[in-house]
């Protein structure tokens, strides 16, 4: 039993490690990209449909390991792949359908509990603030430094140079001709 117990709590690890990466992604998502506010109740709601969807996958594992286990009784010949069981291959699949029903069941016992819940959220939240942080912090430190805080500033100077003529420049150029385009009169006599 010990075996199987270890296979569901770490199935349950790996699922709710998932579900605050997805919670994560909404809160960035939410907050940054549509100037949202944090409401932990919608990410709550969110949470829950991560562990959802995961039990339902598990349950759905679950569902073709019986099945691959009722094909496999009684073939004793040789495989011919590795996923074409055989009877020697039962009890194993039963102890994977059994793990990947209690992976389901814990799952489903999350999305009930208000507490875990909102645990998942306050970890997706400080892990989507540590994301911000370090993106800026990174940024900050790139865009801040002066040349002589850049041991490379010498040997890509020409790179940025050649990237300002034949990128930044070039745009610079297009984006003041449609602009005098716009702002040309239009000719009385092609609007007739």
């Amino acid at each position: 039993m010990g075996r199987t117990a270890d296979a569901i709590a770490e199935g349950v690890a790996i699922a709710t490690a998932a579900a605050r990466l997805a919670v994560k992604n909404h809160i960035l998502i939410g907050t940054i990209a549509e100037n949202g506010i944090f409401d932990t109740d919608k990410y709550v709601a969110d949470a829950r449909e991560a562990l959802r969807a995961m039990a339902e996958e598990s349950e759905e594992v679950e569902r073709n390991l019986v099945a691959l286990r009722k094909r496999a009784r009684g073939r004793h010949s040789d495989p011919s792949g590795t996923h074409d069981y055989r009877d020697r291959d039962v009890r194993n699949l039963r102890r994977r359908a059994k793990q990947s029903h209690g992976v389901a069941s814990k799952l489903r016992e999350l999305m009930d509990d208000e507490a875990a819940l909102r645990t998942i959220v306050e970890e997706a939240r400080a892990g989507a603030w540590a994301d911000v942080r370090h993106n800026l912090d990174r940024r900050l430190r790139v865009e801040g430094m002066r040349p002589d805080q850049d041991p490379d500033y010498d040997r890509m100077r020409e790179a940025r140079m050649q990237a300002l003529r034949l990128v930044d420049l070039q745009a610079l150029s297009s984006q003041q001709r449609a602009k005098a385009k716009r702002n040309e009169p239009k000719d009385p006599d092609q609007a007739e």
